[in-house]
């Protein structure tokens, strides 16, 4: 497949840049593959379309503060983006600066400028970079590091985001983009969802910077994905058969999710899984591991609108994409969501 099959028309100020005041405050689309229908709803009706016994799998990662800004030697401005830590002082990251910093370079924080980095090297995209002095990375990003707002959200990070471009679940620290699909759950939402029996399990999955890498090659059998590092424990693979062999219904909260998931059960059968993965889910990939999505709207050409597509096929969704334009559908990280049920028999029937 080619990377053009996956575009779509978006105008620009449907890209939300701030949140709504309420999380659950959000409108839901709701895409049946099964029947080609589109319902338009509101996030807080979703518990509604579930029934008890159901089960809904989010990711527990929590975003760190993982963008930095310092100076090189010639004044040059530099900003960083934390990739991965690959021990307490080194670490990869994206590096934008006016001229591309040479192995060697030394970069002083703004915001503190007795805090000296060092690049030491290139790992494909990724600069390594090493911290000079007794502060671990984690301690200087926790000290002065900013949320790291996407890059078509075009203002600063402010002091709300660190509480909003967070979910309200997320307890394991280690991710630079938030999984977005959470984000409409409060706690409120939540509770309702247990009172009505629906039960809830986690997976880790730590969200790399190269989530927002574009794909640069035409043809998608070329493309290379990231590394993110995720986790599924046994304890969830057997809450998940166990739902399963219920004829309840297994959603999955996010393409971080079900990244994960389907990364668990790429040897045919699902299992506990603790490493990294590269997995790239485009058309003719086979889903094994859950039975509905909920989900946020995706960037026109990205791995997460093949991932969709792939989900319940590249016209229903683009067709599903063209009404929330026409509807005026908030899209991207502080955008709206969509609850997907797929075409195929093997995704449990949600009662719409």
């Amino acid at each position: 497949m080619q990377l053009a099959d996956f575009d779509y028309l978006l105008p620009d100020d449907l890209i939300a840049q701030a949140p709504l005041a309420e999380r659950s405050a959000s409108r839901l689309l709701v895409a049946d593959a099964r029947t080609q229908r589109l319902d338009d709803r509101q996030f807080r009706e979703l518990p509604e379309l579930l029934e008890a016994g159901d089960l809904l799998v989010f990711n527990d990662t929590r975003v760190i503060p993982a963008r930095l800004f310092g100076r090189k030697a010639s004044g040059g401005r530099v900003e960083l983006l934390l990739e991965r830590a690959t021990a307490s002082h080194t670490a990869l990251f994206q590096i934008k600066a006016s001229k591309s910093p040479r192995v060697g370079t030394s970069i002083t924080l703004e915001a503190d400028p007795t805090v000296r980095l060092h690049v030491r090297g290139r790992e494909g995209e990724f600069y390594v970079v090493e911290f000079e002095g007794a502060l671990p990375i984690d301690e200087v990003l926790v000290r002065y590091g900013h949320i790291p707002l996407p890059p078509y959200i075009q203002r600063a990070d402010s002091a709300a985001d660190r509480e909003r471009y967070q979910t309200v679940y997320a307890r394991n620290a280690g991710a630079v983009a938030a999984p977005t699909a959470g984000l409409h759950f409060d706690h409120a939402l939540l509770d309702v969802l247990r009172e009505r029996g629906v039960e809830q399990g986690f997976v880790t999955l730590h969200v790399g910077a190269g989530t927002f890498a574009p794909v640069r090659v035409e043809d998608l059998s070329n493309h290379q994905m990231h590394r993110e590092w995720l986790k599924v424990d046994a304890e969830l693979v057997a809450r998940i058969e166990a739902t399963r062999a219920a004829g309840k219904r297994v959603i999955a909260v996010g393409t971080t999710v079900v990244r994960a998931l389907e990364t668990a059960a790429a040897g045919g059968q699902l299992a506990a899984f603790c490493g990294d993965t590269q997995i790239f889910i485009y058309p003719g990939h086979r889903f094994r591991a859950f039975d509905a999505l909920i989900t946020n709207f995706h960037l026109p050409r990205s791995t997460l609108m093949m991932l969709v597509s792939a989900y319940a096929g590249r016209e229903f969704m683009l067709g599903a994409y063209r009404h929330a334009v026409a509807q005026r559908y908030r899209f991207f990280s502080y955008g709206d969501a969509m609850l997907i049920v797929p075409p195929s028999p093997e995704g449990a029937a949600l009662a719409l």
